[in-house]
Order: C-alpha cells, then sequence, then structure tokens
C-alpha cells in the first residue's frame, strides 16, 4: 500500500500543536500559583488579614541624656475595601466628627493610585489618619457597625522641648518616589523629614513586625492564625544620643528671638557640636498630628524661612572673622613673620583704598587680630598673589587650597541633611570674570577680609574656631554623638590637618586672646574664663551689615568653640560679641553672674528685625 506522506506530516503538526498547548498551560498554571501574587494574595485575604504591627521608634536624647524625643500612641482608620459592607455614612461622620463631604474625599483620595500608589481592593488601606483619643474611643465602641473596618495603632513623636526643630526634624507620610525607593515602604508609612529623623532614619525606624489574623467567610476576624505561630515581633529603632546640650540650645534660641542669623558651638576635642541655633525657628511640636500639613504650609509662607536652617545652610561673607585664615596661610607661605609689620593710613591704600579704624601704624600680625586692621591683610594678600617671579593665577590656587584644607568652600559633612558648601573661588572663576588672565591682588582685594565673593556658613566658622582651638587640627561637626547597638560613622573621628604649622595656630591664638583683653573683643571678657575671640562686620550690599563672632575657651585646653551670626545687626561687637560670651558662659559655667544680667536682658529683649528695617508681609 502506497504511503500518505501528507498525512503523516499532518500527523506531526497536530502532535506539535497539542504539545504547545500543553507547554503554554503547564507555563501559565505555574505562573499562576508560583510567580502572581496577586492571586495569591486574592485568595489569602478571603481568609487571612495580615496586619502590620509597627515598631515603636528610637527615643532621643541630649549629651546629659536628658529625654529629648518620646513616641505617644497613635490611631488610624484602615479598612480592606473588598470586605466593606453596607453601613451607616451618617454615623461614621458623627464618630469621627466629619462631614459626608470629607468622609467623600478622604475615600476618593484614598483609591486615587496617583495619591495611594499601590492601591489594591484586598489589602489594608489607610483612610483617616491620626485620630484622637477620642474619636477613638467612640470608633472602636461601635466598630461592629463598619464591616471591613479596623483601627491601627501607630506611634507619634511628642517633644520635651520646643527647641531644636531644625537638628530634629519631623515624621511625614511617604511619597510614591520614598515607596518606590526603598521596600521597606509602603503607601501609608511614616519617614524622616529633615534633621536627624531624616539622616537616620534606618537606625531610628526599626523594624515592622506582622500579625496574622484568620477570617470567616463574612470577613469578622476569628482570632489568630495558628496560635500566632507565624506573627513575626517588631523590632523597636535605635535610640540616638544628641551631641547637642539642649538646655544650651534652648538659651541660644532664647538670645536670638527676633533677630535673623545663626549660633553654631563645637567642642574642639571631638567635633561634637552643642548648640546649632537658627533664628527664627519653630516648636518642632507643630508638625505632629492631624494639623501638620496646614503648621507645615504656613511654615513655607513664611517670609522670615522657619525652615531654613541658617547655621548649616546660609552662606554669608564672614568678614573679620576671615582674617585668622589669612594669617595662617601668610605665615606658612612664608610671607610674613611674626614681626612683619604692615603700614595703616585709615586703611590700605595703594591704587585704591580699603579703610580702616584708627589704630597705631605700622602694625604687625597680633595686634592686626586685636584691633581687626584691614590693612594688614590686604597688603599681606597682595605680597602673596602678586610675588615676584609667580603668576597671581598659580599663587591664588595655592591660597585657595589651603582654606579648601581648612573646612571652606566644600561641605564639612555634618551629620544633617543640606549643607551649604558655601563659596571659594578659584583662578579659573576669576579669568573668566575678567575675561582673560590679567588680574592682580588689588583686583579681588576684598577676598583678603571675608568680603567680595568669599561665602561661608556659620558651621564652616565655629569649625574655624575649633581648629585654632585645637593648634591646628578637626573633626567633622556632628550633632549624633551615640547611637545604640552599633557605632557612629567613623568619619566623625577622623583627625583633619591643614598644612600649617601648629606654632602659627599658637600665634593665632594668641591675637585673639589680645583681642579680648584690649581689642575690638573687650566685650567678650569673663572674670574668671580666658576667652578668645575674634569680630566680624561684614558688609551687606542689601541693607544693615551683619554682625558676627567667632572665639574659643578657655584659651588652654578649650571646651567650646563657636560662632554667632547676626543678620543686619551692625558692627560685631554689638550683637555677635555679647550673644558668643553669654553662651560660652552659660556653658562653662551653668549660669549668668549677675554683673552681666543686664547683657543678657539687652541680648534677650533686643529686636533686630525691627531695627534693620525688615518688614512682615
Amino acid at each position: 500500500m502506497r504511503k500518505d506522506y501528507r498525512l503523516a506530516k499532518r500527523r506531526y503538526v497536530i502532535g506539535g500543536f497539542i504539545c504547545l498547548i500543553v507547554v503554554i498551560y503547564i507555563f501559565r498554571l505555574f505562573n499562576l500559583q508560583v510567580s502572581e501574587d496577586k492571586y495569591k494574595e486574592n485568595a489569602d485575604s478571603n481568609a487571612f488579614l495580615r496586619r502590620v504591627i509597627y515598631p515603636a521608634r528610637g527615643l532621643v536624647y541630649d549629651r546629659e541624656d536628658r529625654l529629648v524625643v518620646f513616641n505617644q500612641p497613635a490611631y488610624d482608620v484602615m479598612i480592606i475595601p473588598k470586605d466593606v459592607g453596607e453601613f451607616d455614612t451618617l454615623t461614621l461622620c458623627n464618630v469621627l466628627n466629619l462631614t459626608k463631604d470629607q468622609l467623600m474625599e478622604k475615600w476618593m483620595d484614598m483609591k486615587n493610585p496617583k495619591k495611594n500608589p499601590g492601591y489594591s481592593s484586598y489589602t489594608p488601606q489607610k483612610l483617616i489618619s491620626h485620630l484622637s483619643q477620642s474619636d477613638y474611643g467612640r470608633l472602636q465602641e461601635k466598630l461592629y457597625l463598619f464591616p471591613g473596618f479596623f483601627i491601627q495603632t501607630r506611634t507619634v513623636r511628642q517633644y520635651n522641648y520646643s527647641a531644636a526643630a531644625n537638628v530634629l526634624g519631623n515624621i511625614r507620610e511617604v511619597s510614591a518616589s520614598d515607596v518606590e525607593s526603598d521596600r521597606y515602604y509602603r503607601s501609608g508609612d511614616y519617614t524622616g523629614d529633615l534633621g536627624i529623623e531624616k539622616s537616620y532614619e534606618k537606625h531610628l525606624r526599626g523594624v515592622k513586625g506582622v500579625e496574622i489574623l484568620m477570617k470567616d467567610a463574612y470577613g469578622r476576624i476569628k482570632g489568630k492564625y495558628e496560635d500566632g505561630k507565624h506573627d513575626v515581633s517588631p523590632i523597636s529603632g535605635r535610640n540616638i544620643t544628641l551631641s547637642i546640650d539642649m538646655e544650651l540650645q534652648a538659651y541660644g534660641e532664647k538670645l536670638m528671638q527676633n533677630k535673623i542669623g545663626a549660633i553654631v558651638a563645637i567642642e574642639p576635642a571631638t567635633g561634637e557640636i552643642l548648640a546649632l541655633v537658627t533664628s527664627p525657628n519653630y516648636d518642632p511640636s507643630l508638625l505632629v498630628g492631624k494639623e501638620r500639613g496646614k503648621n507645615y504650609s504656613l511654615l513655607v509662607k513664611d517670609p522670615y524661612k522657619p525652615l531654613y536652617d541658617r547655621s548649616i545652610q546660609g552662606a554669608y561673607p564672614p568678614g573679620s572673622t576671615f582674617k585668622p585664615t589669612q594669617g595662617l596661610i601668610f605665615l606658612q607661605e612664608g610671607v610674613v613673620t611674626n614681626a612683619t609689620q604692615y603700614p595703616c593710613y585709615h586703611g590700605y591704600i595703594n591704587k585704591l583704598r580699603v579703610g580702616c579704624h584708627g589704630h597705631g601704624s605700622p602694625i604687625a600680625l597680633k595686634p592686626a587680630l586685636q584691633t581687626s586692621c584691614n590693612a594688614y591683610f590686604c597688603w599681606g594678600f597682595k605680597n602673596m598673589i602678586d610675588k615676584r617671579g609667580t603668576k597671581p593665577f598659580d599663587q591664588f590656587e595655592i591660597w585657595k587650597n589651603y582654606l579648601v584644607e581648612m573646612g571652606y568652600g566644600y561641605r564639612l559633612g555634618v551629620d544633617l541633611p543640606s549643607e551649604s558648601r558655601g563659596f571659594i573661588p578659584n583662578s579659573k572663576f576669576y579669568s573668566k570674570s575678567f575675561r582673560g588672565p590679567k588680574w592682580s591682588a588689588n583686583s579681588i582685594i576684598s577676598v583678603s577680609i571675608g568680603q567680595g565673593e568669599v561665602l561661608a556658613t556659620p558651621l564652616q566658622i565655629a569649625n574655624l574656631s575649633a581648629t585654632i582651638a585645637n593648634r591646628g587640627h578637626y573633626f567633622t561637626p556632628h550633632v549624633v554623638k551615640a547611637i545604640a547597638d552599633t557605632v557612629i560613622d567613623s568619619k566623625y573621628k577622623e583627625k583633619h590637618e591643614p598644612h600649617v604649622k601648629k606654632e602659627y595656630y599658637e600665634i593665632i591664638a594668641e591675637g585673639m586672646r589680645m583681642a579680648v583683653l584690649g581689642g575690638t573683643c573687650r566685650g567678650a571678657a569673663l572674670p574668671d574664663i580666658e576667652v578668645c575671640g575674634k569680630t566680624g562686620t561684614a558688609q551687606n550690599p542689601h541693607g544693615k551689615d551683619h554682625s558676627a563672632f567667632m572665639g574659643f575657651a578657655p584659651y588652654h585646653n578649650p571646651k567650646i568653640a563657636i560662632a554667632v551670626y547676626v543678620e543686619n545687626a551692625g558692627f560685631g561687637a554689638t550683637f555677635g560679641v555679647p550673644i558668643g560670651s553669654l553662651m560660652i558662659e552659660k556653658y562653662l559655667k551653668g549660669t549668668i553672674s549677675e554683673a552681666r544680667k543686664g547683657i543678657e536682658e539687652r541680648m534677650l529683649n533686643s529686636n533686630t528685625i525691627i531695627s534693620s528695617g525688615v518688614k512682615k508681609h
């Protein structure tokens, strides 16, 4: 019999087609049962409720072990949309003190995937957050009337001090980008926002737990699955100890009331920040609970920008607080010696004039620091930048690199978000500005006295003071002293040493001591504490000059280095010096002496915002 090859070929095609269908079914079944979580989730949700147990957030203490931030219970109304049955809307509104329109708005926001990424009708969703204690009690009593509803217990932050909001930060509800970037979060969770709450979020937040509850065919909770055998307990966040002295911090904030500016105090031996004051500021408790959104909006719109941390973000002309850096550079480069004298005819006069107040002339380095002579530092800068046989371009790069080593021009690396780098120009900046390399020291002479293009943060100025106090080294400033069950980043233990000889720092320290004994910082003198200081009166093209001060104490074995910057407040001796000396006295003595109560009262009651002509809007 003749073989039909067409029939055999058709049999192979049909067999292959059947095999392909079988493979597709097998693959799809595998995909449904193993790879597709959605169907498993939907099936499980009919029998189980996986309820997240949120860990207690880590507590925060100050350097003296005073409790600063702690937790209080808070309650969110949660629902599983699929399980929500018929309920009396009016009754729910009455229980929660809401109008029907408010309830419907929250309901629609919950179901909106743009506002609530990852929405699923099978998983718990947050409807209302931050129930008051009374609302929680009323709802708990009538929860049986609202099928598919339950109450999720969380914690919210509470504060023992109305100070240091810029250091502490706050917590907020996660955004869509937070959820996408970190698998720990899901919609409705909270995360740190600003301050240490943000920079130490992973230490503070802890690890979530979960309890698995059984449901009957009507969605009612019947108890724990297998007596809680599969539950996972939450792990509390780590407690944090700040380097901040909260009593000193609160005192600094009082001194800065009705003023715009900042105070930074550092322990020189460790780089630990003792106080980090920005003004105006705000009470951290404003950003807790139901009113958080409203209060945050008001703070954002405030023309005085209380959310702007001037202590680490404000970039200011440092004025004469910059002069110690110049003395160090000139000594190291051999431009001057301790005995070198320059003339001052009420200023620097050399084809142009930079004014100065009256004092003896000619003048050497230490007396120049004592009297804050502009001419001395202008002459030193000119002799360095215009040194015979060199090019200003190259000499300026040497000058700039010293400043970078001293902590200027780049972020110091403080453990808080949004630190500013300030600004130290380089040679290319000026070659571009002057459209070529033909510029000299006189072209940019103002930078030698902390004016012109030079900008620094109060943190950088305080860090320079700490470096001089240590006679030539500093540690990266930081606000966290310790973290429970772990260690702080090793970078905060590393010593930074600019390439300047230690004996030159001693000369600068002597000059700063002379400034307090009989110079521009006389107002910082304390009877039994050897204070070293340097004033700064920074020119301000937009109004009244800024008042600045930097210093440290005691002269030997220093315990505190400080910078004060008060915008639109005039001479450094008017506000910077008295505020700085009060902070030093408060920290080292614990109280202000009777003889200085008048100075304290004047600083507490002064209003530089009004006197500067700045108007409230």
